[in-house]
């Protein structure tokens, strides 16, 4: 009977858990919505429980605040499903890197930043434009910007172990060059204002990244 009941607990801890995960990427996908239709301002989580149709009290139990629901929602976003997951630790990233082919990696990097950006782009605008206007959002948009920043430097420090830098740049100054190529501002003109198609972006990174930082 107790090894039943035990088994019959692991059950319903399971099946909670999984709807608790279901429920969390309802209100993810929910406000994503409303986020880049609306904006971050006029979005209200009254508005984004509706429309994922829980309770007010659900969405904050899970994330709290309006920011802290944003900040997921880039987490989310950003690794690709895998929250727990850092960028520095996930597969593709630590294959980037592991590549021994200089322009093999930066064929890697620009059709990494391709993928990413076309799953982040929308929400990274609703970020950038509202951190002015809260500060929560302004610690995250900097957060961004130095992590960013900091991944392009991992890359760039690959580069120069294997002897592929131009002779003339920096570590510090490729870091800067790569950081600013594949910065999502330079997506927003581009792709969004320009209508460059992803694609087309992917090849100007590489192309571009290859000619400032090769030797």
């Amino acid at each position: 009977m107790a090894e039943a009941l035990t088994g019959r607990r692991r059950y319903d801890s399971s099946r909670r858990r999984a709807q608790a995960e279901a429920t969390r990427g309802d209100i993810l996908a929910a406000a994503r919505r409303l986020f880049e239709r609306d904006g971050y301002a006029a979005t209200t989580v009254e508005a984004i429980a509706a429309e994922a149709g829980v309770a007010l009290k659900t969405v904050y139990v899970a994330f709290e605040t309006k920011s802290g629901l944003l900040r997921a929602l880039w987490n989310h976003l950003l690794r690709g499903g895998q929250d727990e997951v850092p960028i520095g630790e996930q597969r593709w990233y630590r294959e980037l890197v592991a590549e021994p082919d200089p322009e093999g990696q930066l064929r890697m990097t620009a059709r990494n930043s391709r993928l990413v950006k076309v799953r982040i782009a929308g929400v990274l605008e609703v970020i950038r434009s509202a951190a002015p206007l809260d500060s929560d959002i302004a610690g995250l948009w900097r957060r961004i910007q130095s992590d960013f920043h900091a991944n392009q430097g991992v890359i760039v420090q690959s580069l120069q172990h294997n002897g592929a830098l131009r002779p003339n740049v920096s570590a510090e100054r490729a870091t800067d060059i790569l950081w600013t190529l594949n910065h999502p501002n330079l997506w927003q003109l581009l792709v969004d204002e320009r209508r460059w198609t992803p694609e087309q972006y992917e090849a100007w990174l590489f192309e571009t990244a290859r000619a400032q930082l090769l030797g």
